[in-house]
Parts: C-alpha cells; structure tokens; sequence
C-alpha cells in the first residue's frame, strides 16, 4: 500500500508535456470514394491537415485534452466528431463519411447548419435514430465498460435490470428483447451478452469490447430495408480499424473484470485489433458469500486489409465463454437457498466470425458478407430435495443454434438518387435434446391423480434456409427541403408451411424528412416489419413431429411523427410520438400468455406449442435533449412515455413484461482541470407489471422443483415499485512518453436506492437451517401441504464502488 502512495505522489512529477496524434480517412457517404484535399482542423487550436492522395490525414503534436474535430470540403457538408479525447498513450483514429450539399448557396447553408450536428440522420431513417461515440460509451458512469447498460441513456431504452432483475435484456419501446437485431460492422451478431437466454437475447453483462467500437447507431423505428426480422430496432456498430503505425493497445482492470486490448499494423495495407477479456466474478461473489459462482471470457478481433484502390477486405470475430455454476455459502440464508433451489448450472458457448468485402464501383459500392455463428446452452438442474435424499434430474437441455450467412447489397447515388437493393440467404441449423419438468405430478396417499405432470422430453434436429430481398430508394425534392425514402423486403424460410410466399412478408415502409428552416425539422415513417418465430418455438417436438410448422412470421406496423430542433452545432432537442400495432404474435398453448411477457430469466423460452393469433400494441412519445461536449460540459435528457400491452389466447389486452410507461434518464459530464473528469447518471423506470403466485400450485411444485408457479389468470395484476438509480464517476488522467494511465472510480447506485426485484416463493427453514420447518414436524411431504410458505420480498439496495485503471500503450 506504501508504494501505491508513493506512485500516485510521485506521479505528476513523472508527467512531461505530452501531446497526442489524431489520424483518419475520410469518404464520400453515398459512393464510399476516398475524398481528396478535405480539410480536418481541432478546433479550439491552430492544428489542422488536409487529406492525402489516399483521403487520409494525420494531426501531429496535439497537446492532449478533449477536442472537437471538423472536416470541411467544398461541394460537401462540413461534419464535427465531439469529445475526441487526445491521450499520449494511443492514437485517435477518425473516420469521416461527409454527404454531398445541395445545388445552390441558398440551400447549402439551411442543409449543411442543420446537417453537420445530426449526422447520424440521413434520408432512409430521418428519425427514431440515436448514436454513441466511443468516448461516450467508456467514460459512462455506471456502466462499467458495458454497451447494454450504456444504451440506458437514450430515449424509449430500458433494460429488465430496471424492472425486477439484473440483466441486460434490452427492451426498446415496449418490445420483447428478441425483437432488436444487432450489426457488427455489417454481420450481423445474434448475441451480445453473456448468459444469454435463450430465445430472448438478453443476458447478465455484455460481450463487446467498447475499446473496438468508433461508435454506435441505435435505429428504433424506420429501419433500413437491408436488415430482416427487426421489430424493435437496430444496433449499427462501427468498429475502427488498428493503429496503422506502431503497436499500441491498452490493458483494463474494472469492477469484475480484466481486460487487455492490442493492435498495430501487420504491413502497409494490413492493420488488427485483438483483445481477451476475463471475468473474476467468482472470486467476488465467493468473497460476498453469494451461492453463485458466475466465470466468462469473451475474445474479439477485427482484421482489415486493403486489396486494392478498390476493394478492401475486413475479418471479424467475437466470441465468449460463460459458466454458471455454485458454491456452499458460509452461512445458509432463506435467500441463499432459494438460488440454489430455483437455478439451473449454466454452460454455454457462443461465436460469430465473418468476412465482409467492400468494392468501390462506378456511382457506389457493393458490400458482401459471408459470416458464421452458433450458440450452445446447457443447462442442468437437479431436484430440490432434503439431505439424504436422492437428487434427480428435473432440467437437463443440450442445444445448438448455428447460422451460416451471406448477404450482398449494392450501394448507388446518382443524379440525387440513393438506391440500393440486395438479397440475403442463410442455411440454419438448430438442435435441441431436452428433458424439462415444468410440473412434478402427484397422487395423493390413495393413488388418486392431485395433479397431472407436464414433461418435455424430445430431440430436435432441425435444418433449414432463410432467403430474403430488398430495396431502398431515396431523394430530396422541392428544392432539397423533402427528403422521401422508400423501402420494400420480403423474407423467406423453408420449414413453415407458408414459409415461401414472398407476398406473406412483404414489408414496405415509408420516411419522409421535410425542412422547415436551419433549425426545425419535421419527420414522419410508417413501416410494415416481420421476424420469424425463435428456433426453440420451430423446434418444439411432440408425438414425433414438429407442432409448430404453421406458426406466421410475427408482424408489426409501426407509425411515427416527431420534430427535431437544432439551435446550434451541439445541442440538439427532439421530440417523436409512436404507435406500434403487433399481429401474428407467438401465444403459449399450454399457458394461455403472450411470449411477450417472457425471456427476462435465465434459461431458455420457447419450448412449447404455440399459435401466432396472438395481438400486441404499444404506443407513447419520447423527448430527447443531447449536449454534445465544445467547452467542458456535455449532457444528456429524456423522457419517454410508453405502454406495452399484448394478448393471450383470451384476446384480452393486458400490460406484457416490458410496460414500464415512465422512462427517466440524463448524463451529465464535466471536464476539469488536469486531466480531471466528473460524470453522473441517473436512471428511473415506472414500476414493472408482476405476476403473483398461484399459492396452492406453488405449494404442491416448490418441494421438487423448486421454484414458485405463478397465476397467470392475474398476469401482470401487480407492480413492483418504481426504480430508480444514481450513479457518479471520477476520472483522473497522466500521460507520459507513449503512456496514458486512467485511474477511475465508478460508484454505481449512490444514494443506496432500493433495487425493486420479483418477490420469490419458498418455505420456511427450520431454526437450524438443515432443512424445513413443517406445520406437524413431520418430513416434508411431497406435495408440500405441511410446509410453511414464504414469500421472500426483493427490494435491496446497495452502494457498488468499483476502483479501477485503463492502461493505454
């Protein structure tokens, strides 16, 4: 501890006048041409370049701080990035992808003042769009390095780690988190959390390396023609390319992991970014005396490299390694047995890798992307008997989903015309061996049936295509003040049995942009979107055949019309109401509910009978307030209204899961002196719908199973209590010859606001905690009728300080 003291003392004698360097390309947007002779200036400095004859640039000498980087070129709208945050230790890599102006003077500064602050809004999605840079997403307090708990700030975004759980199950307004779909450089990646479940998508902590990501574009409605099975939205994330020059990277220890990042250039046209990350969980939860011993590694590399003027080739891979499994905790708490009681051990692995190819061509370019993914889950759990009991197996699932994909798209502006039009094609492979006791059956001491068993005990071994095909047009008119976008798919399968009628998907959808003056914009979509049903629903097997090969795609038609106000270069204000109508959507037989309302627990949905009658709505409006950083303050508001409804087999609309109705966030950031930096965010979501226990079922289930059954004829009757969160980080920055320390120390909840969680049935133990306390003092029997039920409340709150430093090289 002494030479720590000593370090940090002696640390700002260490520190010499450092600068930095700042390096790039910069491309036409619609036709991906290098641009030649573009200016790129810091401001608030005399230090500038201009782009070579490979449109690249190189800022040299920049005394490190934050700073506003600004492209300008003639015939083309200027574009800012903010906060582009200069260290000695690794170089910033900009890449700028500038939009041509309209015709006339008169048009090209109403266009370009409005333009160069939103520039992730273009003609095909004016509206409903988001972006996060890369400096954003890593100084997020609170979100420890996490993208899915970084997304919280923008508008209509919330995650089931808001309503009753600690997870990161992205829910966009008021959709399942199966309905968004996330691109990676163009590959699409079907996962991005660790302990995933499966059919849902979401999972405790996410997979992505934020030290890879340029930045990220989040599309909650109007999606672009060339994504499938999108109902919610889309994630766009930009990776950048390794440092060119030298070999560089940084090493990160945070709150529960360590990770270390390196890259470089491997020749003259060949850079790589590679990283691994590993999680010490296990190790923290052991020393908290959690029953749970959560392990993961995650790996990711990007590969790119320049063939030719023309055509550039990039290789991507993720992939992550999750183990969840348990320890005896030293002291044996209702609590603690009631995880080890109701929890299943968790293996699983998970993969994607592609190549992507990019080919300049006349007026455009052509992408091409060939990937493969798969993911693998096992779970296990065993029955929950007493001590000296036997311990029989109740879950036991193998399973693989693996997706072979390609996807071709050419790109084309000419003439004011934006076109584009591709086809997409995958082979899909899915098997699931499982054995699954969702309830145990019992005879009372007569042999006389109490309550019949339901058992799912099947093999799957299921392959099949998707094929889909799309087009995108868009142009501005009436003296480039309308922008109108138009967008056609149909999407395609083998396995259902009206899978190959293009007609049953065709999905067209409609945006239009119109300018009122510099500041004031109006927008407006409409679209009819489809996502075919999740593998475990296809894959669901009784009396040796598949039951659910009539299932639709699900579809939903959303309608918004919003307004955006940009009073200057970086704040920006907007404002959008939604409407969003579902049909077709999957209904659980067995239960009579909605699969809306399922997928925020660990394990797996979707292993039953359905039938897609099922309906859905949700509507609601959204206010947006974002301060990009010019001086040393940034910032962040908003506010989102929304209601989640969907229908069982009944037809009746009742709030799903995911109805939160109030949405509060803000990001608040200061840059201080020496290299100091002060971030706050604070969070809160209007109480989750609950569903309360069915007590007698529970009572004859929880012996053996261990979990409590809830009463779906009150589905959603309850709510849990509002959440609400405040968290506060510090940053502290040296630089030295090449290096940069980041010392930070990230407090998440502050004020020690009570977590709102579902309440958890169990039974009470006896005062020795070697077993249950029993109405008679009898064994438990085994339907349960002489225990004593508990309801154990979930509404703890605690102070989480995580001390932590990234390195960078």
């Amino acid at each position: 501890m002494r030479s720590i003291l000593l370090l940090l003392f002696m640390l700002p004698s260490l520190v010499y006048a450092q600068t930095g360097i700042i390096t790039g390309t910069v491309r036409n947007r619609n036709t991906q041409e290098l641009l030649i002779g573009v200016t790129v200036q810091a401001e608030g400095s005399q230090l500038g370049t201009v782009t070579n004859d490979k449109g690249a640039f190189r800022i040299e000498n920049i005394p490190v701080g934050s700073y506003t980087v600004k492209t300008s070129y003639l015939g083309y709208q200027s574009q800012s990035r903010f906060n582009v945050n200069v260290t000695a230790g690794n170089v910033q890599i900009l890449n700028f992808e500038l939009v041509p102006e309209a015709s006339t003077l008169q048009q090209v500064e109403i266009v370009a003042n409005r333009r160069q602050s939103a520039a992730v809004a273009d003609l095909i999605t004016p509206l409903s769009v988001q972006s996060l840079t890369t400096e954003e997403i890593r100084s997020n307090p609170g979100g420890n390095f996490d993208i899915s708990k970084v997304v919280q700030v923008l508008p209509g975004v919330a995650t089931n780690g808001t309503g009753g759980g600690s997870r990161n199950d992205l829910i966009i307004r008021g959709g399942a988190p199966n309905e968004n779909v996330y691109y990676l450089d163009g590959i699409e990646i079907p996962l991005i959390n660790h302990f995933t479940t499966q059919g849902s998508a979401g999972g405790a902590t996410g997979i992505l390396n934020v030290s890879f990501v340029e930045d990220l574009k989040v599309s909650s409605s109007a999606f672009d023609a060339r994504y499938d099975n999108a109902l919610a939205s889309v994630f766009e994330f930009r990776q950048r390319y390794g440092n060119p020059e030298r070999f560089s990277g940084n090493v990160r220890l945070s709150g529960s992991e360590f990770a270390t990042t390196l890259e470089g250039p491997v020749g003259p046209k060949t850079t790589y970014l590679v990283s691994a990350r590993k999680s010490y969980l296990e190790f923290l939860f052991k020393l908290l005396d959690l029953p749970i011993r959560p392990s993961y590694w995650d790996f990711q590399y990007k590969i790119d490299h320049q063939l030719n003027d023309k055509t550039s080739i990039s290789l991507i891979g993720v992939g992550a390694i999750d183990d969840f499994s348990f320890g005896v905790p030293r002291e044996s708490t209702p609590e603690n047995e009631y995880i080890l009681r109701s929890t299943p051990y968790i293996d699983q692995w998970n993969y994607t890798a592609g190549i992507a190819v990019k080919r300049l061509i006349a007026d455009g370019y052509i992408n091409l992307a060939l990937s493969r993914n798969a993911f693998n889950n096992s779970l296990t759990k065993y029955e929950a008997a007493e001590e000296g009991e036997s311990n029989n197996l109740t879950l036991n699932t193998n399973s693989r989903e693996t997706e072979n994909k390609l996807r071709l798209d050419i790109n084309k502006y000419k003439n004011g015309w934006r076109y584009a039009y591709g086809v997409s094609g995958q082979y899909v492979q899915f098997s699931n061996d499982i054995f699954n006791i969702i309830r145990k059956e019992l005879r009372d001491e007569q042999g006389n049936l109490v309550q019949p068993g339901v058992t799912l005990d099947y093999n799957t071994n299921l392959e099949f295509f998707r094929y889909g095909a799309f087009g995108q047009v868009s142009r501005s008119v009436l003296e480039n003040k309308l922008g109108l976008s138009l967008g056609i798919r149909t999407d395609l399968n083998s396995f259902t049995e009206d899978g190959n009628d293009p007609l049953k998907t065709l999905s067209p959808r409609l945006a239009v942009s119109y300018l009122l003056n510099d500041k004031w914009t109006i927008n407006a979509s409409s679209g009819i979107y489809y996502k075919l049903p999740i593998y475990t629903v296809l894959g669901y097997q009784d009396e040796g055949g598949y039951q659910n090969k009539q299932a639709d795609y699900t579809r939903s038609i959303h309608y918004v019309l919003g307004t955006e106000f940009l009073p200057r270069q970086d704040l920006r204000f907007t404002l959008e109401g939604f409407y969003k109508d579902y049909s077709n959507y999957p209904v659980s037989v067995r239960d009579g509910i909605s699969l809306a309302n399922q997928g925020g627990e660990f394990g797996a949905i979707g292993n039953e009978a359905i039938v897609t009658n099922g309906k859905g709505r949700a509507y609601g409006a959204e206010f947006y307030l974002q301060k990009k950083l010019t001086g040393t303050v940034f910032s962040v508001l908003s506010y989102t209204y929304v209601v989640s409804e969907f229908a069982g087999l009944d037809g009746r609309y009742i709030s799903s899961a995911w109805d939160y109705r109030h949405l509060i966030s803000g990001l608040l950031g200061k840059k201080l002196p020496r290299n100091w930096e002060f971030g706050a965010k604070y969070r809160y979501a209007g109480g989750a719908p609950a569903t309360p226990f069915d007590l007698e079922a529970s009572r004859r289930n929880y012996a053996s199973l261990g979990v409590g059954i809830l009463d779906y004829a009150r589905l959603n009757s309850e709510r849990l209590d509002p959440f609400s969160q405040l968290d506060v980080r510090i940053d502290k920055k040296w630089n030295f010859n090449r290096i940069t320390l980041d010392l930070f120390l990230d407090v998440a909840n502050v004020l020690a606001s009570n977590t709102p969680g579902f309440d958890r049935y169990t039974f009470q133990r006896n005062a020795d905690n070697t077993g249950f306390e029993t109405t008679d003092g009898n064994p438990l029997r085994p339907d349960g009728n002489n225990a004593i039920p508990v309801i154990l409340k979930n509404n703890d709150g605690n102070l989480v300080p995580t001390l932590g430093f990234i390195v960078e090289f």
